[in-house]
């Protein structure tokens, strides 16, 4: 739980520490998935539960991603980096999306090397069932969290995080069926379930890679028309316009121009616009910086309106 009474700065650290944290037990989780995954399909001679394991594998090396990015993103603004180095998690999240790309493409090259060979030897038991749905109780318990985390953190990473997690257990449900049908004299169903979890990872990876657009193309993120809404109950401000923000969901900057009386004294302008800056604070914690532009109300600006 994020403590109101820190500071922006203190702020910030903590919610790193506590995603890294998050990423740390799901990295955990995630290792056992895998292995026993892997280890059963493997023993079984199933290609959609090793296809899940490797699948799961990249789950664990997109967990260490987001925390060398976390780690990274945790450093202070320093003269080359003005702005800080919160984007890193961005950075994180966007290779979390090309590693799951890549787990689409192994998944699915995998499963046409089955299709092709027509030849399937694989064996079901009762373990099979035991191992898939075990793992697929722990994917949907870890995705849930993670998203609920991400949520509540507005951490870019986690949220892809969770998408990761969540395709793997897609991932598991198909494996599931595949074993059913194989045990029903559907010998191929094992390849063809391989073929539906690579395009459940592609779906996936296109979402992450989605919302990483969001940040790096500087995508508004608060609606310009709540901002003026907000600014025009400050007493004194006539009008705003030029309303723009821009960074990530957890770290948000934004700037407006503000209309006063054109006679109003340097002074009390000067307070106005530090209205309008605690009134936005106050409404929209994500945002870390408001750039106040005061200028006089006259014909020429409400132009631009």
């Amino acid at each position: 739980m994020i403590d109101d009474s820190l500071t922006r700065e203190e702020t910030l650290a903590q919610r790193n520490r506590e995603i890294r944290w998050v990423l740390w037990l799901v990295l955990i989780l995630n290792l056992l998935v895998a292995v026993a995954k892997f280890a059963y399909g493997t023993f079984t001679r199933s290609v959609s539960m090793r296809a899940d394991g490797i699948a799961s594998m990249f789950d664990t090396v997109s967990n260490l991603v987001g925390i060398l990015g976390m780690m990274l993103a945790a450093r202070p603004a320093d003269a080359n980096h003005p702005y800080g180095h919160a984007k890193f998690e961005t950075y994180a999240s966007a290779v979390i999306g090309f590693m799951l790309l890549m787990a689409a493409f192994n998944v699915g090259r995998d499963a046409y090397v089955a299709l092709a060979s027509g030849v399937s030897d694989m064996r079901v038991d009762v373990g099979s069932y035991v191992v898939m749905l075990a793992t697929l109780a722990i994917n949907i318990c870890v995705s849930h969290y993670e998203r609920w985390e991400g949520a509540r953190l507005r951490s870019e990473v986690l949220s892809a995080d969770a998408l990761h997690t969540m395709s793997d257990a897609l991932v598991s449900v198909s494996v599931v069926v595949a074993l059913i049908l194989v045990q029903l004299g559907f010998t191929r169903a094992d390849a063809l379930c391989s073929c539906v979890v690579a395009v459940a990872i592609l779906k996936s990876a296109f979402e992450v890679l989605r919302q990483v657009n969001k940040t790096l193309s500087d995508e508004a993120r608060i609606d310009p028309a709540e901002v003026k809404a907000l600014v025009l109950e400050v007493p004194c401000v006539r009008d705003c316009h030029r309303i723009r923000t821009r960074g990530t969901e957890a770290e948000v900057y934004l700037d407006l121009h503000v209309l006063v009386d054109p006679s109003m004294p340097i002074l009390q302008a000067h307070e106005v616009g530090e209205r309008v800056e605690r009134a936005l604070a106050a409404n929209y914690p994500e945002v870390v910086e408001v750039m106040v532009h005061l200028e006089p109300d006259t014909d020429e600006e409400r132009s631009e309106t």
